[in-house]
């Protein structure tokens, strides 16, 4: 299990980040003294709500870190509604610890914030591609999501978004794509290009699990991989493949399919609580 003193003893200098895996699509990231949470799911509760004999949704590893030790986290970022990624009682563990994180996401995702009890005063309601700096050298870009299409709110803000984060600045600052639950759609290559990391959901789709049992699918391993060739990602993150075997993919379907389309594309496969620290 990871624990907050391990997090917060990680050594790392002001030119790395440290991210930290937390199962299905969720990171844990730290970067110059502050902590952000991205689509954190770290309790059972799609299992407990949404289970059913056609589609038993059961996790296949319990979450690596207890969201109720998560008083330190400076940023919640979730990129969706779905509670594999906007999940209430990891949101409700982290409102009883911690009385200064602040929640960010869509507009869609900060009306589900306030929803589940969070304060105004700590909720960041993205638009498309709108742009804020979080503190000191750490900015986000809302990158509208194609979840498998993309889905405008009355007033044209998209629904699902991933984001792109900037850690510092100038040549040795480090960007950061997550996707969240996305497809491929166009305008967004442009819109992540020469991003360093990309953290792309790769359990693709199909007319089965969309219409038998309703599960919304994302990118396939060609998909994923060509996008970040496309747009010349350093380090490719392939996840959203492991935690439900219902809506899981072979790893070596991803690798084989890198081998034959980039193989000199960097990746890497995490196991739960995993860390990797990475600099340019």
């Amino acid at each position: 299990m990871l624990t907050k003193e391990t997090i917060l003893n990680t050594a790392c200098t002001a030119q790395q980040i440290a991210l930290y895996y937390l199962g299905q699509v969720g990171f844990l990231i730290r970067y110059r003294e502050k902590t952000l949470l991205i689509d954190g799911y770290l309790t059972d509760y799609v299992d407990r709500h949404f289970a059913t004999e056609l589609v038993p949704w059961h996790r296949r590893y319990p979450a690596p870190i207890d969201p109720h030790t998560l008083d330190f986290i400076d940023f919640v970022l979730c990129t969706h509604d779905h509670s594999d990624h906007t999940d209430p009682d990891t949101v409700a563990a982290i409102l009883s610890v911690n009385d200064h994180a602040r929640f960010l996401g869509t507009q869609a995702v900060a009306a589900q914030f306030a929803e589940l009890g969070v304060p105004a005063n700590r909720i960041t309601a993205l638009s498309n591609d709108e742009t804020v700096l979080l503190c000191n050298d750490i900015f986000v870009t809302n990158v509208p999501s194609a979840h498998e299409e993309l889905h405008p709110d009355k007033d044209g803000n998209y629904c699902e978004g991933g984001f792109r984060i900037v850690f510092g600045r100038g040549d040795d600052a480090i960007s950061l794509y997550h996707a969240g639950d996305c497809c491929p759609y166009d305008g967004l290559e442009a819109r992540v290009m020469d991003t360093d990391i990309m953290i792309l959901p790769v359990n693709g789709r199909d007319y089965y699990r969309r219409y038998e049992k309703d599960i919304i699918g994302n990118f396939d391993c060609t998909e994923a991989i060509t996008l970040a060739k496309h747009c010349h990602a350093d380090l490719l993150l392939p996840v959203h493949i492991d935690l439900y075997d219902v809506n899981a993919l072979n790893p070596a379907v991803f690798v084989d399919t890198l081998e034959n389309i980039n193989p000199c594309q960097k990746y890497r496969m995490f196991r739960p609580g995993e860390r990797m620290i990475y600099a340019k």
